[in-house]
């Protein structure tokens, strides 16, 4: 399931439409393996901790990361980037946290 904003924006599947299709298919492999045999660790998956984890996508010269949380047994899909350093930015971190409290401000209003 993708995150949707109040805006009724889907930032994760926004973000998928940009990637080329070879792209598209390793990343849309990866969560759907993810989907089907949570719990899953790595290399897949990894936590980053207080609910947040990440599905971590090889696409050859690139790594791509999709952060979501589990809900009710369903992955929720908060953000995605392709990253160019060995972590995560802060700045993509601190987002895909924000999403994780807007979507749980969400479920209790």
């Amino acid at each position: 399931m993708f995150f949707r904003t109040e805006a009724g924006n889907e930032p994760v599947r926004e973000w998928l439409r940009n990637l080329s299709l070879r792209e598209k298919k390793i990343i849309g492999a990866d969560i759907l393996a993810v989907q089907w045999k949570w719990p899953i660790g790595k290399p897949l998956v990894d936590s980053l901790g207080s609910g947040l984890w990440e599905i971590r996508s090889s696409l050859g010269d690139r790594i791509a990361r999709t952060f979501f949380i589990v809900v009710d047994e369903e992955i929720i899909l908060l953000h995605g980037i392709i990253k160019k350093s060995r972590t995560a930015p802060k700045q993509e971190l601190d987002l895909a946290r924000k999403r994780q409290s807007n979507y749980q401000k969400q479920q209790t209003s």
